[in-house]
């Protein structure tokens, strides 16, 4: 127990430093620390719901506390809903690298252990199309927000995947996890293809 509440605090510090350092240079600690507090609060709430309610779906009423956190503080301050994602994808890469690492660590699930490298895995692509991403010809546009479409695009299509052909492993809920996926993952790429400018 006193291990889990380490290894919380320490995530939640991580998530809320890089977080920060993704959006310090246009908009204050207050309200980078606040929006950032109300994704964490809402992913808390939703955990809290599905662990009462609905376990097969904590992912999924987790990921929607999280995303209404968020909107909660763009709306609130004012923020740009592009840049704060890009900082939310990143931060939400980071909270589910160490929570499946800390699963792998305490149970010695193999699925965990894979989960947390896919995981890394994106946040490495993340990374590298963060650093890249100007230099693509078809992104005419530049705009902020592609790093984080297309690396929520890609993590959503692998969840599909997952959910056709192991539809019963631990945070999938059947088939239906399947279609929610690949709805997003579509969503995903479409406002991608609407940021580059093509449809203008």
């Amino acid at each position: 127990m006193i291990l889990r509440i380490i290894f919380t605090t320490f995530v939640v510090l991580i998530f809320l430093y890089v977080f920060w350092r993704r959006l310090k240079e246009d908009y204050t600690q207050n309200q980078i620390f606040t929006c950032g507090f109300y994704i964490l609060l809402g992913l808390v709430i939703g955990s809290i719901i599905a662990d009462a309610f609905a376990p097969l779906w904590f992912f999924w009423l987790s990921f929607s506390g999280a995303v209404a956190g968020m909107l909660l503080g763009v709306y609130r301050f004012k923020l740009r809903i592009f840049e704060v994602l890009e900082a939310s994808v990143i931060g939400a890469l980071v909270l589910l690298s160490a929570t499946y690492t800390f699963d792998w660590i305490t149970t010695k699930n193999i699925f965990s252990a894979l989960g947390a490298l896919a995981v890394v895995i994106l946040m490495i692509f993340y990374a590298l199309l963060n650093k890249h991403y100007k230099r693509f010809t078809w992104y005419k546009s530049g705009k902020v927000g592609f790093s984080g479409m297309m690396t929520l695009g890609i993590f959503f299509l692998i969840r599909t995947i997952i959910a056709i052909l192991l539809p019963h492993m631990l945070s999938f809920v059947g088939s239906i996890d399947a279609v929610i996926s690949g709805t997003l993952s579509f969503l995903a790429f479409i406002t991608l293809y609407n940021l580059a400018g093509q449809t203008q």
